[in-house]
């Protein structure tokens, strides 16, 4: 029995989506609290003129790897990035590169994500000679339709149906992939709810955009967002970033250590602390009221609301005509107009959030629980070998 630094101790990692919001953090916290790793093969594509080793020498830069950097000044050795497309066949990975990953990775993270139904990658993953394969999948599933690819591209607006992106419906078509396809392969599957900034580690509060829950936070702050469709008695099933990838690099240390069979974690918190919509809508207007932001666009005070035609209303009345009259200062004072601008990117979040924020879910939660005792249990364990040594 190994605890969670010595199980991943000489090995070699991949992840995919080491550039996005969850990715970031998982290399940030495997690298600083799995000092022992071999090595981290991330997959980049150039982007923008930037090759993939330019991306990742920016990317390390950045505040979320500044403790790390302290810690571990030559943690950067460790990091090999390969160039890849996931949605190109044999991800457009050189035949040299797919040899060193068929032949060298232990442990695969696969946390990146398409709105596309892509299935490329599982095919190229099962090739591996891994022990593990851990996807970051989304509680926000339900049973896929199985078809070939370009039906699926000609019938996607009909399966998705009322359902809230395409997000949603491409991650349990991998799902179902991986779950009839696996075979031999030691698989886990990690699903959180709507993820947010860091709770404590690296630090409090990290984000890297404003997507999401985040920039609707923001807008609220800032006094530009006054109303919003939502269910006050909906519970805002919201998990810090930090939370999910501790979840995850533990679930992998377990499926790959203890259990071979494919075991999905639902990193949730609705079943367990939930916290309803009508609660969020309470602390964001007494935070940002006892400590408000810096060029704010009017006092904070949003208001949910349940009612669709009412939410139009409102959002035409507090949203709309201020932006335009806003605006139209702003040309006659020689200025750029842009409130019409954020407010149509504010509104196109915000209709991203609707089906989320207006239904409620309770996921099952065993496995987590399971894990967090045998993890207990572990602890004990090493502390009583670790006594006995001692005496």
């Amino acid at each position: 029995m190994v605890n969670i630094p010595e199980y991943y101790a000489g090995k070699n990692v991949l992840i995919t989506g080491a550039t996005g919001f969850m990715g970031k953090v998982l290399l940030e916290k495997l690298l600083r609290s799995c000092p022992g790793v071999k090595a981290v093969y991330v997959m980049v594509r150039s982007k923008a003129g930037q090759s993939p080793q330019a991306r990742i020498v920016d990317m390390i830069n950045c505040k979320l790897f500044e403790r790390l950097q302290e810690e571990q000044p030559g943690f950067a050795e460790k990091i090999i990035a390969l160039s890849s497309d996931l949605t190109q066949p044999k991800l457009d990975l050189s035949k040299e590169d797919q040899s060193i990953l068929a032949e060298n990775i232990n442990i695969v993270f696969h946390c990146a994500a398409t709105v596309r139904p892509v299935f490329e990658h599982w095919q190229q993953i099962s090739k591996m000679k891994t022990e593990l394969v851990l996807a970051v999948s989304t509680y926000f599933l339900y049973p896929p339709s199985w078809m070939e690819d370009d039906l699926v591209s000609t019938l996607t607006p009909k399966l998705i149906g009322a359902r809230p992106n395409t997000y949603t419906y491409t991650k349990a078509l991998a799902e179902y992939l991986v779950q009839q396809e696996a075979g031999d392969l030691n698989v886990a599957i990690v699903r959180p709810s709507i993820v947010g900034a860091s709770w404590k580690e690296p630090f409090p509060g990290w984000i890297d955009n404003f997507n999401g829950p985040s920039g609707i936070f923001i807008a609220a702050g800032k006094g530009i967002l006054r109303t919003m469709r939502a269910s006050n008695n909906a519970v805002a099933d919201l998990v810090p970033v930090d939370v999910v990838i501790n979840a995850t690099l533990a679930a992998a240390w377990y499926s790959g250590s203890q259990h071979k069979n494919v075991l999905v974690y639902n990193c949730t918190t609705g079943g367990i602390n939930p916290f309803h919509w009508g609660e969020v809508e309470y602390c964001i207007n007494m935070t940002f009221k006892t400590n408000p932001l810096e060029q704010a666009f009017r006092r904070p005070n949003v208001n949910l609301r349940s009612n669709p035609f009412t939410n139009q209303y409102w959002t035409t009345v507090s949203h709309t005509l201020p932006a335009l009259l806003y605006d139209g200062y702003l040309w006659l004072t020689g200025r750029k107009p842009r409130m019409m601008k954020t407010i149509t990117r504010l509104h196109k979040a915000m209709m991203v959030l609707e089906y989320f924020t207006s239904h409620s879910w309770v996921w099952n939660t065993d496995n987590v629980t399971m894990l967090l005792i045998f993890l207990f249990e572990v602890y004990l364990s090493l502390q009583a070998e670790e006594h006995s040594l001692h005496l």
